[in-house]
C-alpha cells in the first residue's frame, strides 16, 4: 500500500512472510545485515522501562533521569558525576549482560552463509552473540573503547578494568577523582568511542572494517544479494536504510528486506523487490530460525544423518 512516504508491501499473511524470506535468504548469494538500535531493543536492551529503573535508581532520584537515551546527554558539572553516570551506562549495556536472544536466532540462520553486517549499534551484541570481528562493521563505536575527547590520537583503549573500578568505588552519583580518565598523550578528558561530534575517532580496526565492508559488497555486486534491514530507525538513515535502498534499486538481481515494529516500508522504485514486515524483530527471527532448523533437520533426517546436534 501507498503512504506519504513511500511504498510498503506486506505477504497475505505472517505465515506467508516468514515462507518468503526464508527462501530467500536461503537463496541468496550474500546477505547484507544492516542492524539498528530496534534490534537490540527487541532483543531486551531497552534503554527505557523496568531495565532503567532497577539500574539507575539513585540518578534518577537525583538528576530526575527518564530514560538511558536522553541521559546520555544530560550536562553533569564534573568529570567525578558524569564519569559515575556513564561507568553505570557502559556497564549494564556492555559488561553485565548477554547476548540478546534475537542476535543468537539471527547467527544461527547466518552462520553457514556468505554475509556481513553494518551496525549502527555501539553495545558489542553481534560479538556476543557468536559473530566473527571480521564480518562486522560497527560505524558509530562501541562502549567498551575510551579515545581522547580531542582527537588528539587516533588510538582507542579497552575500558573494561577502568569501567569496573569506577562500578566500584563509586558513591552518592560520583567516582573518585582519581578514577577519572585521562588521554595518556595530552593528558586531557577522554571520551567514550561514540560519534557524537567531529572528533570521533575511526582507527586502522575500524577503516579495516570500513574496506572489509566494501570488498564484500563489490564481490557480491552482480549476484543474487540481500539485503536485510533490522530494526533501523530515522535518526541516521544515511548509513543505512538509504544507501540499502539505492543499491537494492541499481542491482537488478538485489533484494530488500526490512522488518521494523512501526517503520517498515521502502520505496516504490523497490516495492517489487522488497519485503517489509511490521512485527516485532525477535519474534520474526526466532520463526525464521526455527523454520530453517526444521528445514535443515529433515534434509539431514533424508540422508540419514544425526540430528541431534540440529539447533
Amino acid at each position: 500500500m501507498k503512504d506519504g512516504r513511500g511504498w510498503e508491501r506486506q505477504a497475505q499473511d505472517y505465515e506467508d512472510a516468514i515462507r518468503e524470506i526464508g527462501q530467500q535468504l536461503c537463496r541468496a548469494d550474500g546477505i547484507v545485515i544492516g542492524a539498528g538500535a530496534g534490534l537490540s531493543v527487541s532483543a531486551g536492551l531497552a534503554y527505557d522501562g523496568p531495565r532503567f529503573t532497577e539500574n539507575f535508581g539513585e540518578f534518577i532520584e537525583k538528576y530526575k533521569m527518564t530514560d538511558m537515551y536522553s541521559a546520555g546527554f544530560y550536562p553533569f558539572r564534573t568529570q567525578e558525576e558524569k564519569w559515575a553516570y556513564w561507568s553505570r551506562h557502559i556497564y549494564v549495556n556492555r559488561y553485565d549482560t548477554e547476548a540478546g536472544q534475537a542476535y543468537k536466532d539471527l547467527y544461527v540462520l547466518l552462520k553457514d552463509k556468505n554475509y556481513f553486517v553494518i551496525t549502527t549499534n555501539v553495545d558489542h551484541q553481534f560479538q556476543l552473540a557468536g559473530f566473527p570481528e571480521e564480518r562486522i562493521f560497527a560505524t558509530q563505536g562501541d562502549y567498551g573503547l575510551f579515545q581522547c575527547k580531542r582527537a588528539c590520537h587516533k588510538t582507542l583503549y579497552d575500558n573494561e578494568a577502568q569501567v569496573r573500578a569506577m562500578i566500584k568505588h563509586q558513591e552518592n552519583c560520583r567516582i573518585p577523582a582519581q578514577l577519572v580518565p585521562k588521554c595518556p598523550v595530552c593528558g586531557g578528558d577522554m571520551e567514550v568511542n561514540l560519534r557524537s561530534d567531529g572528533y570521533f575517532v575511526e582507527d586502522e580496526s575500524w577503516h579495516r572494517a570500513a574496506e572489509r565492508y566494501e570488498e564484500f559488497l563489490n564481490k557480491n555486486l552482480r549476484k543474487n544479494l540481500v539485503f536485510v534491514e533490522l530494526g533501523v530507525g530515522m535518526n541516521t538513515p544515511v548509513i543505512i536504510k538509504y544507501p540499502f535502498w539505492k543499491m537494492t534499486k541499481r542491482m537488478k538481481q538485489a533484494s530488500y528486506i526490512c522488518i521494523n515494529k512501526g517503520e517498515a516500508w521502502a520505496p516504490e522504485e523497490i516495492g517489487d523487490r522488497s519485503i517489509c514486515m511490521n512485527e516485532d524483530i525477535g519474534s520474526v527471527l526466532k520463526d525464521l530460525k526455527n523454520r530453517a532448523c526444521r528445514k535443515k533437520r529433515g534434509i539431514m533426517e533424508e540422508r540419514g544423518a544425526d540430528v541431534s546436534e540440529t539447533v
